[in-house]
């Protein structure tokens, strides 16, 4: 037996001794001369243990594999750069740039960096005749807001059930009954060009709309449907693009008179149809469609992605740099 003292300090020296010893009664053990306890001889070999085990018991599957660093960046500078965007709303900017990352990473990675997924998001429940009779439904509304001279602006927008796709058909401080009436007028002719098959258009009963304009409209073959009082949920698209044109713009962008307001609604209306993700539409907009994901690897690791600022930053617009 041994009568000089080991120390065993170094990572090797302790796997020799474990193995060597492993066998011995615990007995043997308590008379060598060691630094160490038994039970820290068989601690040791039980870590030996553990390690053969572990290279010979590889999983079969990997599982999945990590986000690439780039997309990781690109979330966090996406929600820094927009602070109210919700998990939802930057996957469907990802879904645009062709990255294709599940709405589930993108939650895990903000909870990582201790921001909230879903920043003051409330879903909104729609009725099922509404989704079902989608195509032939059209909604429109006033928007009230005062600029910066302290004039009341009145903003009149339609939008179609089926396609999100929006109309801003003007702005005035004097919603007249002609100035209505011409603007749905313009409706109109615009539908036919698009060749929109619109049947029904629903509103409030807001004094500011017209008997005139139901004729207007009832010769193009659309029937108005008026809502109940006090109840926005009939209505709720409508409603819901009145939000976001109030989150969105007008709650970020001073407006000095009313030359200034229609000039940022004729960019937030481009904005909204032609760049703006929708969940409704499967990330897409109303006039662009969701481009195919990214699969070559040296893509996704070198991304370079450009941002276009509308209306001095207020709106911001990704796509990758040419």
């Amino acid at each position: 037996m041994w009568h000089d003292v080991w120390p065993c300090s170094a990572p090797e020296d302790r796997a020799f001794l474990a193995a060597l010893l492993a066998s011995l009664p615990r007995g043997v053990l308590r008379r060598l001369r060691l630094l160490v306890r038994p039970d820290t001889v068989l601690r040791w070999h039980r870590d030996l243990m553990k390690q053969r085990h572990a290279h010979t018991c590889q999983p079969k599957r990997p599982g999945r594999p990590p986000t690439v660093r780039s997309i990781r960046a690109l979330i966090l500078r996406l929600v820094r750069e927009n602070p109210s965007w919700g998990y939802r709303r930057v996957y469907g900017e990802l879904t645009t740039l062709g990255i294709k990352v599940a709405p589930s990473t993108v939650w895990e990675i903000l909870k990582q960096e201790g921001v909230d997924p879903a920043p003051e998001r409330a879903s909104i429940t729609w009725a099922d005749f509404l989704r079902s009779q989608a195509e032939a439904l059209l909604a429109c509304d006033f928007i009230e807001t005062v600029t910066l001279n302290g004039q009341r602006q009145y903003i009149l927008a339609v939008i179609e059930h089926a396609t999100r796709r929006v109309r801003v058909l003007g702005a005035t401080a004097h919603p007249t009954a002609s100035w209505v009436t011409q603007a749905m007028k313009n409706l109109v002719m615009d539908l036919e060009d698009a060749g929109c098959r619109a049947r029904y258009l629903i509103r409030d009963r807001d004094g500011k709309f017209p008997a005139l304009m139901d004729e207007i409209v009832a010769e193009a073959g659309i029937l108005s449907l008026l809502t109940g009082i006090r109840m926005s949920r009939m209505n709720s698209i409508m409603e819901r693009w009145v939000q976001s044109c109030r989150r969105e713009l007008l709650d970020r962008c001073l407006v000095w008179n009313e030359r200034h307001l229609r000039h940022a609604l004729r960019e937030y209306e481009r904005f909204y149809n032609e760049h703006r993700a929708h969940q409704a539409l499967a990330q897409a907009a109303p006039l662009r469609t969701v481009p195919d994901p990214i699969m070559d690897p040296e893509r996704i690791v070198d991304l370079n992605i450009r941002r276009r600022d509308r209306l001095g930053g207020v709106l911001h617009e990704y796509s990758h740099a040419a």
